[in-house]
């Protein structure tokens, strides 16, 4: 999983699929932008996102991220709430008890 930024981590917590499923190359176009786009160290230290980062995480398919998630990511992140403070300020709705790899959501 190397490459893979901590912000990326929050948006494999949450991401909720609305619409048809991708196909495999598809999701994979899907990881290599978010982790392009909202690579940042900024977000390691507290700061919010950038637009372009939100754009793709609202769009962002469950089947594509949640393969990835662990809590070994989610620790890295600053834990389960901080990720899910991130998600929520690109605008998505965090559902509780959401399961996503490895992780469940409070």
């Amino acid at each position: 999983m190397k490459g893979w930024t901590i912000l990326i981590v929050a948006v494999m917590i949450l991401a909720v699929v609305v619409g048809q499923s991708p196909t495999p190359s598809q999701c994979t176009e899907e990881k290599n932008q978010l982790e392009n786009t909202c690579r940042t160290v900024s977000v390691m230290f507290g700061r919010d996102p950038t637009a372009a980062c939100c754009q793709l995480v609202r769009a962002a398919h469950v089947e594509c991220v949640c393969p990835f998630v662990t809590w070994k990511l989610v620790a890295a992140l600053g834990g389960v709430q901080r990720a899910i403070r991130l998600i929520e300020s690109c605008g998505r709705n965090v559902p509780h008890n959401f399961k996503c790899g490895s992780v469940t959501t409070p």
